[in-house]
C-alpha cells in the first residue's frame, strides 16, 4: 500500500471539461486546462485526459489541449479516447503525452497492445477498461462510454492485456461512475489480484473513505478522481490528510 498515486481524470468533449453519471448525461464544467493547472499546483500526481466523444469521430481531438497542458504541467499525462493506431500514439506523445489509454481499438485488435508496447515501451501502454457488472463476480468489457457490449470478460481481458504488453490498467466501473457512492471494490480486487501490473481504480469516488476502501480492500495502485475534485467537494489536501490518517502512503506529499 505504499506510494499510492492520486490521479485527476478529466473527461473532455470538444474544448470543454465535462462530467456525467454512468458515463452519460454529460454536464459542461469549463476549460480543462484551467482545472489541470489547478490540480497540478495542488499536488496531483498524474492527469488523465479522456476524449469522451472520440469514438463518434473515429479520432482523438485532444492534441492541442495536450500541447498546452504539457507546456505548463510537469507530471505524467495520460491521454485516451479514439486512439486507433501506432501513428495516433506517436502524434499524442509528440504533443506531450506520456502515456496513452486504449479501450475500443484494443478490443477490436488485440495486437495493437503489443505493437504500442514494443514501439514505445509498456509503461506507455495503458489498457483502459469500462466494466459493467453482468452477474455475481462477473463483469463485461464495454466500449463507447459504456454503451457498447463486447462480450469480453473483464478478468480474462486484463490477463490477456498484461500478456500482450500493457503496462497499466485504467479500470472504470460504469455502474459506479459519477454516483459518488464509492468504487466497485470487488471488481478492483478481482482485477488487481489477477495481474501484476498496476491498476488505477476509476468511477465512484465521493469521499476519502472510498479511496481508503479501494486501496485497502481492492488493492488498487492508484485512484482516479473526477467529480470530487471538479465540484470542490473535497480538496486534494483533505484527501491526502485523510489517506495519511488511515495509514496509506501516497506517492508525493506537499
Amino acid at each position: 500500500m505504499s506510494n499510492i498515486r492520486l490521479i485527476a481524470r478529466l473527461d473532455i468533449k470538444g474544448p470543454n471539461l465535462i462530467k456525467g453519471i454512468h458515463l452519460e448525461g454529460l454536464r459542461v464544467l469549463g476549460d480543462p486546462q484551467v482545472f489541470a493547472q489547478r490540480y497540478y499546483e495542488q499536488g496531483i500526481d498524474e492527469i488523465i485526459y479522456m476524449d469522451a466523444v472520440a469514438s463518434l469521430y473515429e479520432r482523438n481531438n485532444l492534441t492541442e489541449i495536450v500541447k498546452y497542458t504539457a507546456r505548463n504541467v510537469f507530471i505524467p499525462l495520460t491521454v485516451g479516447g479514439g486512439i486507433r493506431s501506432v501513428d495516433d500514439v506517436y502524434q499524442l506523445l509528440r504533443a506531450g503525452a506520456d502515456k496513452v489509454a486504449i479501450n475500443t481499438a484494443a478490443t477490436r485488435n488485440h495486437e495493437l497492445i503489443k505493437q504500442i508496447s514494443r514501439k514505445f515501451g509498456s509503461q506507455c501502454m495503458v489498457l483502459s477498461i469500462e466494466a459493467k457488472k453482468v452477474g455475481p463476480q462477473k463483469w463485461e468489457v464495454y466500449t463507447d462510454n459504456g454503451r457498447e457490449r463486447t462480450g469480453i470478460d473483464v478478468i480474462e481481458w486484463v490477463k490477456r492485456g498484461e500478456d500482450l504488453g500493457a503496462g497499466e490498467i485504467l479500470l472504470t466501473s460504469v455502474d459506479q461512475e459519477g454516483t459518488k457512492k464509492g468504487f466497485d471494490v470487488e471488481l478492483v480486487r478481482q482485477v488487481s489480484t489477477s495481474i501484476t501490473i498496476p491498476v488505477i481504480a476509476s468511477g465512484g469516488m465521493g469521499k476519502v473513505e472510498h479511496l481508503v476502501d479501494v486501496i485497502r480492500e481492492g488493492k488498487a495502485d492508484a485512484v482516479a478522481m473526477a467529480d470530487i475534485l471538479h465540484y470542490d467537494r473535497s480538496s486534494l489536501r483533505e484527501i491526502r490528510d485523510g489517506a495519511k490518517r488511515n495509514g496509506i502512503e501516497l506517492r508525493s506529499t506537499l
